[in-house]
């Protein structure tokens, strides 16, 4: 039986786990980045509904308060 000593790694071999190590860092940082942009842009919008639902009552408050526009009476002059 011929038994296999445990051999040093070779430089390409530990060139490729540090790229792989490399990749795994950075796609777990890619990740993470997105998730935060994603709920920043979340709160954005939660916001910006928050803004726009109390305008839209505003402006309702405030066509409730005018009064209603007068109509225009239609001229019996004929057209020419």
């Amino acid at each position: 039986m011929s038994e296999k000593k445990p051999t040093e790694p070779s430089p390409q071999g530990i060139a490729r786990s540090d790229r792989k190590r490399l990749a795994a860092e950075e796609g777990a940082r890619a990740l993470a980045d997105a998730e935060r942009q994603a709920i920043e842009v979340r709160k954005n919008m939660a916001r910006l509904r928050e803004v726009r639902e109390a305008k839209e009552a505003a402006d309702a408050v405030l066509k409730a308060a005018l009064p209603a526009p007068m109509r225009k009476k239609r001229s019996t002059k004929p057209r020419i």
